[in-house]
């Protein structure tokens, strides 16, 4: 694999860095991970106490009623067991989710003489960024794309074999160097373990949704209709339990997903910004960078739908761009999204790169 183009050299002082060599911490995305790392932190001890408000306002009495007879005293969760197990899964989050994510997209790892030029342009990329030359891996996918998890010591660079058909060897160069940014950043690491509450949310707030598909089917089927006055009561008191219950369960998981999300939603879009910029101070190619966004979307539409999915596996915000089959050139669509997308636009992100090179847009 070639080095970057000789024309990066004359652009090299239109991109800001020290004179370490290494990458210049960015103050805006340290600070909104800093903030994010208290929220993920504390929604999940909001998540627990806003279900033991519930059960203490609205199930204790809830029960009462069903029972006949008044209960005493109150739900209540130690906070020094929550706290253990809340860090504890984050703890475990943060230590086997890369693993998860590699699996969960079919990610191998590859050895310097299965791809030796891969792994010596990101030994070399690593070394100019003052970093230890993470692990290597591929997926076998005509899907151009490449993420980055872990920390700057045990982290894995992903690369898919459409990426490394498609692009020159500056624009690949490039990419290495904005996924080397996630690693130096440590926003990799973040962004994995922000995703623990939403997916345990997630998976509540579907569990709910079938409850209450369930009972809507036993309704409409004359389920239960049989038997005597005393079997139509405790017939009734077990439904509106049961349907107070999972609509409660339901709302509060629904919620915390939501705000949880958009945590996640907003640190992704800025946190490519910052790798953006990390990588043309790397290579000192702001427009290597581009030019690789530029092939990179304008490739999605040619992607089948199944092999979109097979990618994603819940590591959509990790991509160097969206799994979207939008190509650069079209007309912004009206979203009907809740949310923001998990990267910003690719025209914007070109345009910043422009700029860093001092070309023209």
């Amino acid at each position: 694999m070639s080095p970057s183009v000789p024309s990066a050299e004359s652009r090299r002082h239109s991109v800001s860095s020290d004179d370490s060599g290494t990458l210049s911490p960015d103050r805006g995305l340290r600070a909104r991970m800093l903030v994010a790392t208290g929220l993920v932190v504390a929604l999940p001890f909001a998540f627990v106490y806003a279900f033991v408000f519930l059960i203490n306002a609205v199930g204790l009495p809830l029960l009462e009623w069903a029972n006949g007879r008044p209960y005493t005293g109150e739900v209540y969760v130690d906070p020094v067991l929550l706290a253990v197990v809340v860090l504890g899964g984050l703890a475990v989050q943060y230590r086997y989710g890369p693993a998860t994510v590699l699996r969960s997209v079919g990610a191998s790892g590859v050895s310097a003489d299965e791809y030796p030029e891969l792994h010596a342009a990101v030994t070399r990329l690593a070394a100019q960024a003052d970093l230890p030359a993470p692990s290597v891996a591929v997926k076998r996918t005509d899907l151009p794309n490449a993420f980055a998890v872990g920390t700057p010591g045990d982290g894995t660079v992903v690369v898919t074999t459409g990426l490394l058909d498609r692009l020159s060897d500056d624009e690949l160069d490039a990419v290495l160097a904005h996924e080397l940014s996630h690693l130096a950043n440590r926003d990799a690491s973040l962004m994995t373990v922000a995703w623990v509450l939403p997916t345990v949310t997630y998976y509540l707030a579907i569990a709910a949704f079938y409850v209450l598909y369930g009972l809507v089917n036993l309704l409409r089927f004359g389920g239960g209709g049989g038997g005597g006055n005393r079997d139509g009561r405790a017939l009734a008191v077990g439904f509106v339990v049961i349907t107070v219950s999972a609509l409660l369960t339901l709302t509060v998981s629904a919620m915390f997903w939501a705000g949880s999300v958009l945590i996640h939603r907003v640190l992704s879009r800025y946190r490519e910004y910052a790798a953006d910029r990390g990588a043309a101070e790397i290579t000192g190619s702001p427009a290597a960078l581009a030019n690789a966004l530029r092939t990179v979307d304008e490739a999605m539409p040619e992607v089948p739908d199944a092999d979109l999915r097979e990618l994603d596996g819940g590591a959509e915000a990790l991509y160097l761009a969206p799994l979207e089959a939008r190509a650069f050139g079209d007309e912004e669509l009206v979203s009907t999204d809740v949310f923001p997308e998990t990267h910003p636009p690719t025209r914007e992100r070109i345009a910043r790169l422009r700029d860093l090179a001092g070309e023209e847009p």
